[in-house]
Parts: structure tokens; sequence; C-alpha cells
């Protein structure tokens, strides 16, 4: 499971969408960006869909979480 507590590019907080992790400053689940590149969406597709999320966030928690399964 990946700790993302350590990406800054995220935020947590209990009464705010069920205490999912979400993109730092809005209220888009990180679990949303892998399911539509799972889906088969691009990266700038999703960024299209959902406003407010940033591409260097992005670009951080795609980073983390590869960093994160190297070392699982």
């Amino acid at each position: 499971m990946i700790d993302w507590s350590q990406c800054s590019a995220v935020e947590r907080h209990p009464g705010k969408v069920s205490g999912a992790w979400l993109f730092k400053g809005t209220r888009v689940p990180v679990k949303a960006l892998f399911e539509n590149l799972e889906g088969g969406a691009t990266v700038e597709q999703f960024l299209e869909w959902f406003a407010g999320v940033e591409r260097a966030q992005v670009d951080e928690v795609l980073e983390h979480a590869q960093r994160s399964l190297e070392t699982a």
C-alpha cells in the first residue's frame, strides 16, 4: 500500500470527501487519476476533466506511486 502522507501534492481531511486522499486544494480523489488512467484516459484528458488539478501534482503523484512500488 502506498503511503500518501509522504507526497506533498495530496492531502486528506476526515470531513472532506469521506477522508479520501485528494489532490491538494481540490475535492478530486487521487484514486480518480488511477481509475481514469486504467480506463484508457491520458493525463491530458484527466487534467481537462478535473479542473483545479495541476500537471505538477499529477506528475508528483505518479512519481511517488512509482517510487513506492519500487521499494515494496
